[in-house]
């Protein structure tokens, strides 16, 4: 099964910098050491400090501390008709990308490229899927990497978010909305972590599905690189409103529920 993305020193260095508190302005307000906030983002479990830390950060205490003890993982979600994930490494890190179908008519849309697309395209020939959307969640280098080969193998034509422009992709804004056979597949800006960060919502099948990129992620998000308030709040407003039994298809890391998240997610516990 596919890791966390991100261990609890992470998290607090995403929380630290999205809020811009130093070290020392931390271990003052949390009343620890600067030496054991150093400690903390380095893996080292202490449960009283990070029980003092997490509410200084917006972070759930005890969600922050299950997780530091190993105590909570997502439910493996096993591959399902109509929903594909692949997993592959770009330098040193792995990155997902996925393909829905419709069963009925065998319509399909990938989303991402991850760093290589052979096996994507294998299973969608196996799967005599037919692949007619391309549907990008932002435009770093690890989601588009094989973008060219993809689009040439598929014949697929390519999407991109207005805020990231693709080389050969058509820009999209929220509110967008794809047909794929019996599919619906509606599009939510969730920017902070990337310009133009889309999430893709699919109904029709067993259960919702949300493709959210690097927006959101298994007990943790993605860094709020451009803004970690309107990151924050797109992940509270237009992804963790959808129904508890929504899958969560993320960029790094396991896939996960709209559930889970809201009880387990240090980031969003208690806040939904």
């Amino acid at each position: 099964m596919i890791p966390l993305e991100d261990n609890v020193g992470d998290m607090i260095g995403k929380a630290q910098r999205g809020l811009r508190i130093s070290d020392t302005e931390l271990a003052e307000r949390a009343r620890v050491s600067s030496q054991k906030i150093r400690h903390l983002r380095a893996g080292d479990f202490d449960e009283l400090a990070l029980l003092r830390v997490a509410p200084v950060l917006g972070l759930a205490p005890r969600a922050l501390c299950e997780l530091a003890k190993g105590e909570w993982h997502p439910q493996k979600i096993d591959q399902r008709d109509g929903l594909a994930q692949f997993n592959t490494h770009y330098h040193d890190m792995a990155v997902n990308a996925y393909l829905v179908w419709d069963p009925a008519s065998r319509a399909a849309a990938a989303f991402d490229t991850a760093a290589d697309s052979g096996e994507m395209v294998g299973f969608a020939n196996r799967q005599k899927l037919d692949v007619q959307l391309i549907l990008l969640t932002h435009a770093h280098a690890d989601h588009v990497a094989d973008l060219p080969r993809l689009r040439e193998e598929t014949g697929a034509d390519v999407f991109t978010p207005t805020r990231e422009p693709v080389p050969g992709a058509e820009l999209i804004d929220e509110g967008k909305r794809f047909r794929l056979g019996n599919l619906q597949i509606d599009t939510r800006l969730t920017w902070g972590h990337s310009p133009g960060g889309m999430t893709y919502v699919v109904t029709g099948l067993a259960h919702p599905i949300a493709i959210v990129g690097d927006s959101l992620f298994a007990g943790s998000m993605g860094g709020g690189n451009v803004s970690y308030h309107d990151a924050l709040r797109n992940n509270l407003e237009k992804i963790l409103t959808l129904p508890d039994d929504t899958i969560i298809c993320p960029g790094h890391g396991p896939m996960t529920t709209v559930g889970e998240e809201k009880k387990h997610n240090p980031f969003f516990a208690g806040k939904v």
